[in-house]
C-alpha cells in the first residue's frame, strides 16, 4: 500500500546502480518517488549524499523538508519498515557541534507551524533576465512560502529585490533592499555558508542540476521586517471564518420562504385513498371540461394525483383559447392543490408526475418548452412550438402569467426545501434541476435553458420599459424571481463542492448577459442589471458589462479575480482614462456610445459565400442581409467561418462576417484558439488589422494553453503582427506569460527587435495614461460610473464589507485588529490560511482601510465631472475611505463591522 507520508526526491546521484536501488527500496517499502530535475512541492525527503548546491536542496531546506543520506532507504528496508530519520538527517554543523544545523531549525519550525517556510512574508521581485534561470529560483523562494513577482507589483509591497549581478549587496532600490542572489543561501544556512565548501558559483545553473552557492564570507544578518505574530494570524483568521459563516447563514435564510412552505407541506393520512377518476374521464373524452375540473378539484386530498394524461387534455383545452375564464381559473388552481397535496422535494415519484403533467401538450418536449412558449405568447413577438392564439386576449394572457406564477412557486418550494435540509434526497431530482439543465449541463450554469431564460427576461424588461401596465410588470417581476431562484439553486447544489465551479458558472452566464446588452442605451442599461435579483449574479454582470465597454474604447485588463483593489484601482484608473475618449464609430457606420461586445452565437465553417441583399442606397438592406451559407455550423475541429477566413487571410469575407448581427468575434475551436489566434499564427495581417479596427470588443490577452496571440506571432516570426498588437493593447500584453513561464519578449532573441517592440507598446501606453482635465463624452463616463457603482455596492454587499451602522453584524474592527489588516502583505495569506474566503475578506478590508492611496490617483476629470453618476460613484468611495479612517482611528459611528 502506498504511504503518503513517505513521499521522495533525489539529488546529486550520478551512479545508476546506486539510484536503481534506492528506487527499488522505495517501492518495496511503500513510498512514492518523484522523478525530473526540478523541485516537486510534494515531497516528505530528499534524499542526497552531502550538502550540495542544488535547487531541490535549497527549495527542500526552505519547505522544512527531511533531507537525509542513502542509508536511511537502505537500512529501513533490511528492518522492513521505515526508520526514525534524526540520525540520517544532513548535519551541515558536524564539525562545529555547538552550532544549531539549520536544517534540522527549518524543518522544526514548519513542522511545529511557527513558520510555512523559511521565506514567509516575503514578497520577492526577481531581477533575472535568463527564463531558465529566474525559475529555479521561482521555484526555490516559493517553496519557502515567499510571493514572487517578477515585475513591480501594483498590489503588494516588495520586501527583497534579487538580482544576478547587483552593484552592491544589500543596495537600497527606493525602499527594499537589493541583493545578489546568493542571498539565498546565506538566509537559510547564515554562516554556515562560507564553511560549505560548495565549488560552483550562485550565478551559474545546469538546468538538469541547478547549482547554487554563496561566495561572500560575511555573515549577514537577515533584515528586520515587521512580522506579526503567528497568533494574532490565528486569531484573526478564526474571527472572519465565523463572521462570514454566520452571514452565509443569513443569506441562506432569504432564499426561504417558510410562510409558502408550510403552506405546501400536507399531512398524509395513514393510507391514502383511492379515486377512481374513470368518470373524468368520460367527460373530458366528451369535451365536458369544466365539469371535468370541478370533479378533480372536489377529489383531491394529500397523495391523490389524477391520472397526467388527464391534466394533460385539460392544459390543452385551456391553452388553445376556447376555455371560459371560469374554467382557466379553476385548472390553476387544481395545479396548486395538487402540489400542495404532493409536494415535489424528497420524493422522486412525484417529481416525475409533474414532469409529466407540466409540458407543452402538443410538443411534450418537457417544462421549459411550456415556460418558453408561455412567455413568447405574451411576448407576441416570436413563434412558438405549436400554433397558439397570437396576441393573446385578455383572459389568456392571464392564464400565462398565472401558469408562469406557478412554475415560480413550485421552484421556490424546492429552493426552499433544498436550503432547509427537508430534501432528504438528492436536490437534482428536482422539477427545477429537470427543467434547466440536461445531463450534460449539469456543471454549467450557463445551460442553454437559462441562457434563453436570461435573454427572455432582457426582452420582456424592454417590452415592459415606460409601460405601467400592471401585467406587463407583474409578468417581468415574476420572470426576475424565477431567473433568480434557479441560480441561487444551482449554487447551492454546487457550492459545497466546488466553489471555483460556481465563480465560474456565475462568470459565464454574466458574459453572455452582457452580450444579451450591447446595443441598449444608458436608460435601458440602467433597468437591466437591477432586474437581476441574484446579488451574484448582479455582481459579475455589472464587471462583465464595464470590462466590455472598457475593452470597445481599447483598454486591457488582465485576468485576475474580482475584488474590491481591482474596483477601487485598475478599474478606476481605467474610468479616468476614458475620459478622454470620443465616441467609437463601428463597423456599420453607427455612433456607438456604450456598446460592449457581440452576442455569442455559434459560427461556422468555410463554406461558399450567399449573395448578400443590397437595398436602393447601395447599403446592406436593413434587416435583410442574407446569412452566409454555413455561418451556424462548425465543422469537426469546432472551426468556424471566421477561423477559417483569418487563416486564409481572406480579409473580405472576415468584413462581410463581421456585418452579421450574431458574430462572436472571440469565439473558440475544440482547442480553444480564437479567429485572432489563427490570424497571428498563419501571419494574416490583413486579418488582424480587420479585427483591431473593428471589434472594439476583442479579447487580446486570451491564453490557450499557455500560448496568446501575441506569442503566436512572434513564435511564427510575424513581427509586423506583434508591433500591430502592441500598438493596441499596450504594455499589459507583454506581461502574459505561457505555461513555462516566458513573457512574448523572452521568444527575441534580438536586442534592437525587443527595443522595437517595447517602443510599440510604450507609444500604446503614454496614449493611454494621458491626463485629461475635462470629459470628453459625458454619456459614455455616466455610463461607466454608473455600472463601477453598481459593481461596486454589490461587491461589498456580497463580501459583507458594509459602511453602514449594522448592530447585528458581529465583526469588530477594533483600531488593533484594523493595523494587523493594514500590515498584512496581499498574498502572503493564501499560504497559511485554510479558508479562502478568509484570505479575500482580509484583503478586501486591507484595501478599505488603505483607500486614502488610490482616491489620491482619481483622474481630475472625474472629480471636476458634474455628471450625478459619476459624482455618486466618487462620493461612495470617499465614504468608504473615511469609514476606513475612522476605524483606524477608533472614532467609527458603526459600534461594529
Amino acid at each position: 500500500m502506498v504511504d503518503n507520508t513517505y513521499v521522495f526526491q533525489t539529488s546529486g546521484f550520478r551512479n545508476n546502480s546506486q539510484k536503481r536501488l534506492l528506487l527499488q527500496g522505495i517501492k518495496h517499502l511503500g513510498g512514492v518517488y518523484m522523478g525530473g530535475s526540478i523541485y516537486k512541492e510534494a515531497i516528505t525527503h530528499l534524499i542526497v549524499e552531502k550538502a550540495l548546491p542544488s535547487e531541490k536542496f535549497l527549495a527542500a531546506s526552505a519547505g522544512g523538508k527531511w533531507i537525509v543520506t542513502p542509508e536511511f532507504v537502505l537500512d529501513s528496508v533490511k528492518h522492513k519498515r521505515w526508520l526514525q530519520e534524526a540520525s540520517y538527517e544532513i548535519n551541515l554543523t558536524a564539525q562545529t557541534p555547538e552550532t544549531p544545523n539549520p536544517l534540522r531549525t527549518w524543518r522544526e519550525r514548519v513542522a511545529n507551524g511557527t513558520v510555512s517556510g523559511a521565506f514567509q512574508d516575503w514578497v520577492v521581485l526577481i531581477d533575472i533576465d535568463d527564463p531558465t534561470r529566474r525559475s529555479v529560483f521561482v521555484r526555490i523562494l516559493k517553496a519557502g512560502k515567499a510571493v514572487v513577482c517578477t515585475d513591480w507589483p501594483t498590489s503588494c509591497a516588495v520586501t527583497h529585490v534579487l538580482a544576478k549581478n547587483p552593484s552592491k549587496e544589500g543596495a537600497v532600490q527606493g525602499a527594499v533592499h537589493r541583493y545578489s542572489v546568493s542571498y539565498v543561501a546565506k538566509h537559510l544556512f547564515g554562516n554556515i555558508c562560507s564553511e560549505l565548501n560548495w565549488s560552483c558559483d550562485l550565478e551559474s545553473f545546469d538546468e538538469a542540476e541547478s547549482c547554487i552557492t554563496a561566495t561572500q564570507t560575511a555573515a549577514v544578518t537577515d533584515e528586520s521586517v515587521d512580522v506579526t505574530s503567528d497568533s494574532s494570524h490565528k486569531e484573526l483568521e478564526d474571527m472572519l471564518k465565523e463572521y462570514i459563516i454566520i452571514m452565509e447563514q443569513r443569506k441562506k435564510k432569504l432564499l426561504m420562504v417558510p410562510q409558502f412552505h408550510s403552506y405546501y407541506t400536507p399531512v398524509l393520512p395513514d393510507q391514502i385513498p383511492a379515486v377512481d377518476f374513470s368518470n373524468v374521464r368520460s367527460l373530458v373524452e366528451c369535451s365536458f371540461f369544466p365539469q371535468a375540473v370541478e370533479e378533480i378539484l372536489g377529489s383531491l386530498h394529500p397523495g391523490v394525483m389524477p391520472p397526467a394524461s388527464l391534466l394533460q387534455e385539460l392544459m390543452r383545452h385551456a391553452l388553445h383559447g376556447d376555455a371560459k375564464p371560469l374554467y382557466l381559473s379553476t385548472f390553476i388552481t387544481v395545479l396548486h392543490s395538487i402540489l400542495r397535496n404532493n409536494p415535489t422535494w424528497g420524493c422522486p415519484g412525484n417529481t416525475k408526475y409533474f414532469l409529466k403533467v407540466l409540458q407543452c401538450p402538443e410538443c411534450k418536449n418537457g417544462l421549459w418548452s411550456l415556460l418558453e412558449t408561455s412567455l413568447q405568447v405574451c411576448l407576441a413577438s416570436e413563434p412558438t412550438c405549436h400554433s397558439l392564439p397570437s396576441p393573446p386576449s385578455t383572459e389568456m394572457f392571464r392564464l400565462h402569467c398565472n401558469l408562469q406564477e406557478f412554475f415560480l412557486r413550485l421552484f421556490q418550494l424546492e429552493l426552499h426545501a433544498a436550503s432547509s435540509g427537508r430534501s432528504p434526497g438528492s436536490s437534482r431530482a428536482s422539477v427545477l434541476y429537470s427543467t434547466f439543465w440536461s445531463t450534460w449541463e449539469k456543471s454549467t450554469l450557463n445551460s442553454r435553458a437559462v441562457r434563453q431564460l436570461s435573454r427572455l427576461l432582457i426582452k420582456t424588461l424592454m417590452w415592459a420599459y415606460n409601460c405601467n401596465q400592471e401585467c406587463r410588470l407583474g409578468m417581468l417581476v415574476t420572470l426576475q424571481e424565477t431567473l433568480c431562484v434557479v441560480v441561487e439553486f444551482w449554487a447551492q447544489e454546487h457550492s459545497p463542492l466546488n466553489s471555483s465551479l460556481v465563480q465560474k458558472g456565475f462568470k459565464d452566464l454574466a458574459e453572455h448577459i452582457a452580450l444579451l446588452c450591447q446595443d441598449l442605451d444608458f436608460d435601458m442599461l440602467k433597468e437591466v442589471v437591477p432586474a437581476l435579483r441574484s446579488a451574484r449574479l448582479r455582481m459579475f454582470t455589472a464587471d462583465a458589462i464595464y470590462r466590455n465597454i472598457c475593452c470597445s474604447r481599447g483598454l486591457f485588463f488582465s485576468s485576475e479575480p474580482l475584488c474590491l483593489l481591482k474596483i477601487v484601482s485598475t478599474y478606476l484608473k481605467a474610468l479616468g482614462n476614458l475620459c478622454d475618449r470620443e465616441p467609437v464609430q463601428t463597423l456599420k457606420g453607427q455612433t456607438d456610445r456604450i456598446e460592449m461586445n457581440q452576442p455569442s452565437t455559434s459560427s461556422a465553417t468555410r463554406v461558399p459565400v450567399s449573395e448578400t441583399v443590397i437595398d436602393s442606397a447601395g447599403g446592406l438592406g436593413s434587416g435583410r442581409e442574407t446569412v452566409p451559407r454555413g455561418f451556424h455550423r462548425v465543422n469537426a475541429a469546432g472551426e468556424t467561418l471566421l477561423h477559417r477566413a483569418c487563416k486564409r487571410n481572406q480579409v473580405e469575407t472576415l468584413l462581410r462576417i463581421l456585418t452579421m448581427p450574431e458574430t462572436d468575434v472571440n469565439i473558440k475551436d475544440h482547442a480553444g484558439w480564437t479567429p485572432l489566434h489563427e490570424a497571428c499564427n498563419h501571419g494574416s495581417a490583413e486579418c488582424v488589422q480587420a479585427l483591431l479596427q473593428h471589434c472594439p470588443n476583442l479579447q487580446l490577452g486570451t491564453l490557450v494553453q499557455g500560448v496568446s496571440p501575441l506569442h503566436d506571432a512572434l513564435l511564427n516570426n510575424h513581427i509586423h503582427i506583434a508591433k500591430m498588437l502592441l500598438k493596441h493593447g499596450g504594455s499589459p500584453l507583454l506581461k502574459l506569460r505561457n505555461n513555462d513561464g516566458l513573457t512574448p519578449l523572452d521568444l527575441v532573441p534580438v536586442g534592437a527587435l525587443r527595443e522595437e517592440l517595447l517602443h510599440c507598446a510604450e507609444e500604446r501606453d503614454k496614449f493611454l495614461e494621458s491626463s485629461c482635465l475635462e470629459v470628453r463624452d459625458l454619456p459614455l463616463i455616466e455610463c461607466c460610473s454608473w455600472v463601477l457603482a453598481c459593481l461596486f455596492l454589490t461587491y461589498t454587499h456580497e463580501q459583507y464589507i458594509s459602511t453602514y451602522k449594522t448592530p447585528l453584524t458581529p465583526l469588530d474592527l477594533s483600531p488593533d485588529v484594523c493595523r494587523l489588516l493594514i500590515h498584512l502583505r496581499p498574498g502572503a495569506l493564501a499560504s497559511t490560511w485554510g479558508d479562502s474566503r478568509a484570505v479575500t475578506l482580509a484583503e478586501d478590508l486591507r484595501t478599505m482601510l488603505s483607500l486614502e492611496q488610490y482616491m489620491s490617483k482619481v483622474s481630475p476629470a472625474l472629480r471636476r465631472c458634474q455628471g450625478d453618476q459619476t459624482s455618486l460613484f466618487v462620493q461612495l468611495l470617499e465614504d468608504l475611505q473615511a469609514e476606513g479612517a475612522a476605524l483606524i482611528a477608533g472614532q467609527s459611528d458603526s459600534d461594529s463591522f
